[in-house]
This record gives C-alpha cells, structure tokens and sequence, in this order.
C-alpha cells in the first residue's frame, strides 16, 4: 500500500490543501485512493508514536492502526495530513535545531508501515514571513527564547530536505513553495491522491478563492469558460494575471514585526531563500513541483 503523509509544514496552508482534497474523497476511492478525515488518524498516530517512544511497535501494529484508519476498508492508496506533524510551532527550533524531532518522527513513522511505499509532502515557505508566522502563533514570551540561538539566516530547508532524505531513502519526497500554491493548487490535490494529472476534480480554485476579490473570480471563472486553457502552464499563466490585478492586499502581503528586523533583513532572507530553493530543485530524489 502507498502510504501517503502531507506533513505541512507548520504556517503553511493552514488545512486547506487537506480539505480541498477531501471533496474528492468520494471520487479519489473508486480509485482505490482512501482520504480519511483528519479525526480518523492525527491523535491515533501521534499518541502510538509517543508510546512507543522509539522502539519497535507490536507485530500486529500497523493492521490496528489501518483498521481504525479506514474503517476496515481496503485501498491501494492511504492520503493523510498533519501540518504539525514533526512538532507544534513553539518548538520548530527546539535545541538550536531546525525542525530537531524529523529524525524520530519519521522514523517512527516508517517503523509503523514498514511493508508499505511511504510519500512525504511538504511545503516550504520563506523564513522572512516564515519565522515571523510560527513565532506569533507560538504564543512564547520573546524572539530570543523561540530561536533558541538559530541565527535566521542560518535557517536552510536544503537542510531539512536532506536529512528527510537520509532518513527515509526509499520514500517519494514532493516539495513545493508555499507562495506559490495560488498557481499550483490543482496539481498538489492530484498529486497527493496519486490520480493522472488530467482527472476532473473539485476545489482546484479553493486558494484561490480566499485570496482573490469576489469580482475578480467571478471574472476569472468567465474568462476561462470563454477561453479555456489549453495548457497547465497557460492556465498559471491566466491565474498571476488575474492575481496581480484582482489580489487582496491582507490576504497575500504579510505583515513583518520583529525586534531587530528591516527591511534588508527581509530582503536577505528571501534572497538566502531562492538560492536554497535553487539547491533543493537540484536534489536527486525529490519531486519540486513548481509553477
């Protein structure tokens, strides 16, 4: 079975890739593709995880866990998500470590599949919006204590994605930038069902829906019936048009307050960010999904 776990990250789509994904759920299981609610499995992975604390589960572990998952149901494809997976926000950088608890985390999440194909989904996001995002939901006293020493420009998901990759080296590993999920959104509820890429499906404009005004898509929705796309690229292409003239301003700019932090800082860090994204696209092993 392909075991399917969209990990977030933590401030990214805030679920809404995981409830788009879920109006397909009828369609996505008369192709043996199973996406269960997030109620079915969150709390029941992460307290097994925590129980056994690093040592191997019980034989009969993981037809336990898939009976509670699916109902006793059977499928060829199990798709789940959990943003906070790896950890809550607050401890992101724990120890001075980027996301320190990848290792046991992902470890353990094998240890309980270990027949079946894993596939970990995540979505990056710039650390100039990024760490100021996870440090307000945190809810910690002060920047200081929710860096635990990491200097900002030292924060590298190439990193991250590497380790992933030591961790889990037959495991698929699908990677996308969180800014560009208006352009992309399709594609990712596609490709986390495992479906072709031309399967009809629902909840493609969800994103875009939150993030554009209400005139803009009612003029979107008409101008792709009066010229349909021909192409995926082409349809992007029509999407940033759209977006650039029709976007809310709250909804896509983000509001940047930090102790110390100006406006080269930003800059840096998004600078330091696309050459990351740079290495990434250049790892072997993982599928970057771009616009």
């Amino acid at each position: 079975m392909q075991i399917v776990y969209h990990i977030g990250s933590n401030c990214t789509d805030q679920d809404r890739l995981l409830k788009s994904v879920l109006k397909n759920a009828e369609s996505f299981a008369k192709q043996g593709v199973k996406v269960p609610g997030p109620g079915k499995y969150r709390r029941l992975i992460r307290e097994t995880i925590q129980r056994l604390d690093g040592n191997s589960p019980p034989d009969d572990t993981r037809e336990i866990l898939l009976d509670a998952i699916l109902d006793d149901e059977k499928c060829n494809r199990l798709v789940m998500s959990h943003a906070q997976f790896i950890c809550i926000h607050s401890r992101v950088f724990e120890n001075g470590i980027f996301f320190e608890q990848t290792d046991f985390k992902l470890k353990s999440l094998e240890a309980l599949f270990p027949e079946d194909e894993l596939e970990i989904f995540i979505a990056l996001r710039n650390p100039a919006t990024f760490i100021p995002a996870l440090y307000k939901e945190s809810k910690l006293p002060n920047f200081a204590t929710f860096m635990n020493d990491i200097n900002p420009m030292h924060v590298h998901w190439s990193d991250l994605i590497q380790r992933i990759r030591m961790i889990l080296p037959n495991a698929r590993l699908t990677v996308w930038c969180n800014e560009d999920t208006p352009l992309i959104w399709a594609q990712l509820i596609r490709e986390l069902a495992g479906v072709d890429p031309l399967t009809r499906i629902t909840g493609g404009f969800d994103l875009l829906s939150t993030i554009m005004t209400t005139e803009g898509m009612k003029k979107f929705v008409a101008y792709l019936k009066a010229n349909p796309p021909q192409t995926e690229q082409q349809k992007r292409r029509i999407i940033a048009a759209f977006l650039e003239r029709y976007a809310i301003p709250e909804e896509v700019e983000d509001e940047i307050d930090l102790p110390g932090w100006t406006d080269e800082t930003v800059a840096q860090l998004t600078q330091a960010y696309e050459s990351d994204l740079e290495r990434i696209e250049d790892m072997e092993g993982v599928n970057f999904i771009a616009p």
